[in-house]
């Protein structure tokens, strides 16, 4: 016996050893009867068979046969006569009839009517010219006999149980009625057959016991002194287990608790704002000039309801627009236009976080350290790297002595937290002076890849505010992280839903990796 035949007796089933014992002394046996023999319920029969045919002991077949009989309305044509047959009645009598009376003569209703007329046409029983309906040739030579349909609906009648087939003669009218509706009822039967295979042979030729086995060893057995007697079922170590998809999080939501977490541990404290914003905090506050071209409609979402917000107090407007206007007192020109208070009112989804930032120094006497998260809101076109709502990330640090080295340090270590190694170059932002972009090096793709901007808050930002302390100021998208973290080339497939691709995200201790 090979070790292989002796390992699987060993592991069947005690319903498993009965269908196969039934089937090798009953070969044709139905489920039905292998129920019956055996004292095991049909569920029971089935699932043996499943499993038996999963070890490739057994095959078993599935049938699936269709049982036909008529409906009422079936039933109805059947013993009165289908709609063409009684225009045709009255035809074969007057050979035409206006169209106007034909309902009325043939006695059925406007709906049978046009359904009447359909097959009419289709059997070229009769033909309609000028508002009247004329009987053709075809349609006399089929007045006295029944069509192929007709012997159909007769036969069906005569079986009301229900046929599974047709004789040759009747199939070509059984299929004339199937295109019709609320004639058939059509009835599914399903049936099992089994056939014992070579290695199901093999087992039987070997031979085995059929006795009851037990699968854990219980307090009782132990008490009662059963357990010497037991014969216990071994298990499969190497069976495959169900697989099992346990709850975590979102992989944006892993991200923004780690960013928020890496924030915390670093002192900073947290901030949100408001999804609907004034212009004046998001353009007006940093010194972003009211004819800006990312103030523009197709740029951003700007409100009807409400289509204002209010302004902060009068001294901040003021010193704003003189900003705006002159430079002020901050050693600038400013943008040399009239600032309007009409436009710094509009109301507007916000655009970036930066605002929470402007408004968070306006508030607060530094020094501060301060973060926030959210989304942000742009007109964007739907494409494989932007979407109209994403997430973006704000870090704030203001203090007497804050210097570009310090928001060098600040970003090597919120980087460093976050596992890259960064690289710094120069950028231009319109409201930080020195200004850079952050980069994180990708060992995989072995590149270089630019992830956020950084920079000292200008005079013009700060000197409004009421700040004479330097500001550092610091940001990237969360959705662009991710898809660096998950290896996701088009960004909308972090808001599809894919339940197939969130399942598989391999996880360690429930958090992503």
């Amino acid at each position: 016996m090979s070790e292989d035949i002796k390992k699987t007796i060993s592991e069947l089933h005690i319903y498993e050893k009965k269908l196969l014992k039934e089937l090798e002394a009953n070969p044709g046996a139905t489920p039905i009867r292998i129920a019956s023999n055996t004292g095991m319920d049909i569920k029971s029969v089935m699932s043996a068979a499943g499993s038996l045919a999963s070890k490739d002991i057994i095959e078993m077949r599935k049938d699936v046969e269709k049982i036909y009989s008529l409906t009422e309305d079936g039933l109805k044509y059947a013993n009165n006569g289908l709609p063409e047959r009684k225009i045709l009645d009255v035809l074969s009598k007057k050979s035409q009839i206006p169209m106007k009376d034909l309902a009325n003569e043939a006695g059925i209703d406007k709906k049978e009517t046009g359904i009447a007329l359909g097959w009419l046409r289709q059997k070229n029983w009769a033909q309609i010219d000028k508002g009247v309906i004329n009987i053709t040739d075809e349609g006399k030579e089929f007045a006295d006999k029944a069509g192929v349909d007709e012997k159909v609906l007769d036969y069906l009648k005569a079986n009301a149980d229900g046929v599974k087939l047709f004789s040759d003669d009747l199939k070509d009218g059984f299929k004339k009625l199937t295109g019709r509706k609320n004639i058939l009822n059509i009835k599914k039967e399903t049936s099992h057959s089994f056939k014992i295979l070579p290695k199901g042979e093999a087992i039987l030729e070997v031979g085995f016991e059929i006795k009851e086995q037990a699968t854990q060893l219980t307090h009782e057995h132990l008490k009662d002194g059963e357990w010497k007697s037991l014969e216990y079922r071994p298990y499969d170590i190497k069976a495959e287990a169900p697989v099992i998809f346990a709850g975590k999080k979102h992989p944006l939501r892993i991200i923004i608790d780690e960013i928020r977490e890496i924030f915390l541990n670093m002192g900073f404290s947290e901030d949100n704002g408001e999804f609907v914003e004034s212009a004046f905090w998001n353009f007006d506050s940093l010194f972003q000039p009211q004819d800006h071209a990312a103030r523009e409609m197709q740029d951003t979402f700007y409100l009807k309801n409400p289509l204002t917000c209010d302004l902060p107090d009068d001294a901040l407007v003021k010193i704003t627009a003189e900003t705006h206007e002159t430079g002020a007192d901050t050693g600038s020109i400013g943008w040399q236009y009239d600032w309007s208070e009409d436009i710094a009112r509009q109301s507007v989804l916000r655009t970036h976080t930066t605002g929470i930032s402007t408004k968070h120094l306006f508030n607060h006497e530094p020094p501060i350290k301060m973060f926030s998260v959210g989304r942000v809101f742009r007109r964007e076109t739907f494409d494989y790297k932007h979407l109209p709502e994403f997430h973006q990330v704000e870090g704030l640090v203001c203090d007497e002595g804050i210097s570009y080295q310090n928001l060098l340090g600040t970003l090597k270590e919120f980087y460093k937290k976050l596992g890259f190694e960064v690289r710094f170059r120069p950028a231009y932002f319109p409201y930080t002076y020195l200004s850079t972009e952050t980069e994180i090096y990708l060992e995989e793709k072995e590149s270089w890849i630019e992830l956020g901007g950084a920079g000292m808050f200008r005079p013009e930002v700060l000197k409004p505010l009421g700040i004479n302390q330097p500001a550092l100021a610091f940001g990237l998208g969360i959705e662009r992280l991710a898809m660096i973290r998950y290896d996701v080339e088009d960004i909308r497939m972090l808001y599809k839903s894919d339940i197939k691709w969130l399942r598989e995200l391999p996880t360690v201790n429930g958090v992503e990796l």
